[in-house]
């Protein structure tokens, strides 16, 4: 069923996170792939597109904006302002405008495309397979919008509002990044193992299995905080405890906000940049 009110929407830009998205939507019944409009600089995507779900390939960005009541901006970050500066005279006041670029502050945004209705949004690649998070914000209290962002998003996972920017970008930081930064550990995970022997295959599974099992876990006991479900793997002066102290003396801990940090700062360096 097509949300109530909007019969259309595109996205301008068709990467993996325009693709999961369209997924969601057509998958969901959300909307019809009729009623989805794709573009995209160079060709092959829009036509991926086309031939998997049917949805509509759009010649230009121009007939993008004419055909869509909201326009998903999908690019990367760096080509979002020069594709919608000149777009100015067509995009109408009763249009929705969803960004999913980072570094990119509202702000900015309605200084390039003024009187629009804007969203930020951030997915996280977990979306690919409905599992994903999705924050957002808006700079003006307005329920529609809320609405709007709950029927489209919720089919990828978890939509959360955020009340300011500065939320949103700990957001992408802590939930988007963070995706790497995981993966990051699952490597040193799987390596330590492949060195006491374990098959590659193996190791990974296992490893995979490790981290989805506690965070089960960890789901699955609300009311349990993760100290507490720590506290019950690490017996006093056992084997985990040795371990638990050797990262609290390495200041793991520490390193990890420093990454955090580090993509902050970068995410504030585009700001600047993408003005």
């Amino acid at each position: 069923m097509v949300f109530s009110g909007i019969n259309s929407i595109g996205f301008m830009g068709c990467g993996n996170m325009a693709q999961a998205i369209i997924k969601g939507l057509i998958d969901n019944k959300v909307v019809p792939a009729q009623k989805i409009y794709v573009s995209n600089r160079s060709p092959g995507k829009p036509l991926k597109l086309h031939d998997q779900y049917g949805v509509n390939i759009a010649k230009s960005n121009e007939e993008l904006v004419e055909s869509s009541q909201v326009v998903v901006l999908s690019m990367k970050p760096q080509d979002l302002l020069a594709a919608i500066d000149p777009l100015g005279g067509i995009f109408t006041e009763k249009q929705i405008v969803i960004s999913l670029a980072a570094g990119i502050k509202l702000s900015t945004l309605k200084k390039h495309l003024p009187l629009l209705r804007w969203i930020r949004l951030m997915p996280n690649t977990p979306t690919l397979i409905g599992q994903g998070l999705v924050g957002y914000f808006t700079d003006q209290p307005d329920s529609y919008l809320d609405t709007l962002v709950e029927d489209f998003f919720k089919p990828l996972g978890q939509t959360t509002k955020v009340k300011d920017e500065d939320q949103f970008e700990s957001f992408m930081v802590a939930c988007s990044s963070g995706v790497g930064f995981v993966y990051e550990l699952m490597i040193y995970w799987q390596d330590w193992m492949i060195e006491y022997g374990f098959d590659e295959d193996v190791a990974k599974n296992l490893t995979l299995e490790t981290f989805l099992g506690a965070s089960l876990l960890a789901k699955n006991s609300a009311n349990l905080n993760l100290d507490e479900l720590q506290s019950r793997v690490a017996s006093k002066k056992g084997v985990t405890e040795a371990g638990l102290q050797s990262m609290r003396d390495s200041e793991i801990e520490r390193s990890l906000r420093v990454a955090f940090e580090k993509a902050g700062l970068r995410n504030q360096e585009m700001a600047k940049l993408l003005k």
